[in-house]
């Protein structure tokens, strides 16, 4: 068993959200422990879509995840946090002093003042379509998660779903991939208005083929995927070529035993306070895709802006006798805290 680790701040949970807290709470001089269930930083961003486009980060017009997870880990090193990676909290008990003990399944223990949940969507598994032969294929032309895109270089694309995935990765493959076709259920997307403009004009364009008011319904093929049957809502059937099929339906969150500490809970998330995102348990915060209040947005920035707060109110638990002077970095540096 490891020594107790003591800090001020252990955040669980190290995606994009967790990781610029940890700046946040260095400008505050505020200590920061980590701990992740993936075996690197990064969340979502790193496990899923390393090379995702991501469009609305500020003073970004366009940056790829792993770029992203890598300039935050530049950001908070002048902070110097500590991680326990590929480990899972399995326990969180209030000590005396107004401190928690955070254990995880590898027996790693952190003393800390203060909790802050970042761990997104908690534990997730794609959701999966209920498609003729979608199990078999898997790992054999089925990919939930799109890891390395030159996988796809010179392929035919099959990708099914829409929301920002499917739309973000239907604009993306088009330049990598032989063909790419995004078949959709209905006749309207649910992702950025700007993604749906730019997959129309590809279609326009005939740089891919855009099925609407379909379904895939069977996959088919020796030994790896070769061709994919689409139900249309006109009741017709029509059979096209894939090398690969890629369903993006979201994912489906499990909190696992986060469900378990008491905190009020709305439809597996975090309910929070928006003055400071703090939960219902007094020192135990939530920030990024765990939470939940009325006007939610799930969008990163939006998780950096809920961590900036939530440090403030943070500081007063770390430093109780001590008045909070905040300073802009635009006019010390990062150096000077």
């Amino acid at each position: 068993m490891e020594d107790k680790i003591v800090t001020d701040l252990c955040i669980i949970g190290a995606g994009p959200v967790g990781l610029f807290a940890v700046f946040e709470a260095g400008l505050l001089k505020m200590r920061c422990h980590l701990i992740d269930v993936l075996p690197q930083v990064g969340g979502q961003l790193s496990e899923i879509y390393p090379q995702k486009p991501i469009y609305d980060i500020p003073g970004f017009p366009v940056i790829n995840a792993q770029a992203l997870v890598e300039n935050l880990m530049e950001q908070i090193a002048p902070f110097k946090p500590t991680f326990s990676l590929g480990e899972r909290v399995e326990q969180v008990i209030r000590l005396d002093g107004d401190t928690f003990l955070v254990k995880t399944n590898e027996g790693t223990t952190v003393e800390a003042k203060a909790i802050v949940i970042a761990a997104g969507l908690g534990c997730f598994e794609p959701r999966k379509p209920a498609i003729e032969g979608l199990v078999e294929y898997e790992g054999k032309g089925v990919n939930y998660f799109v890891k390395n895109p030159e996988v796809y270089r010179d392929k035919d694309i099959l990708i099914a779903g829409g929301g920002d995935s499917a739309l973000d990765w239907t604009i993306f493959l088009s330049d990598i991939a032989r063909k790419v076709t995004l078949v959709h259920r209905s006749d309207s997307f649910r992702g950025a208005p700007d993604s749906v403009e730019k997959v129309s004009t590809l279609a326009n364009a005939g740089k891919i083929d855009l099925v609407l008011q379909s379904n895939v319904t069977a996959l088919e093929g020796l030994g790896h995927l070769q061709q994919v049957q689409i139900a249309h809502n006109d009741t017709t059937i029509s059979k096209t070529k894939a090398d690969f099929f890629i369903p993006l339906f979201g994912l489906t969150p499990k909190l696992g035993p986060i469900a378990e500490w008491g905190l009020n809970l709305n439809g597996g998330a975090i309910e929070v306070n928006t003055v400071d995102y703090s939960t219902n348990v007094p020192g135990i915060y939530a920030i990024g895709d765990i939470n939940t209040y009325p006007g939610k947005l799930k969008l990163i920035l939006c998780g950096f802006h809920e961590a900036a707060l939530m440090a403030q109110t943070a500081y007063h638990r770390v430093y109780p006798d001590k008045k909070l002077t905040f300073k802009y970095t635009t006019v010390y540096g990062v150096n000077q805290f």
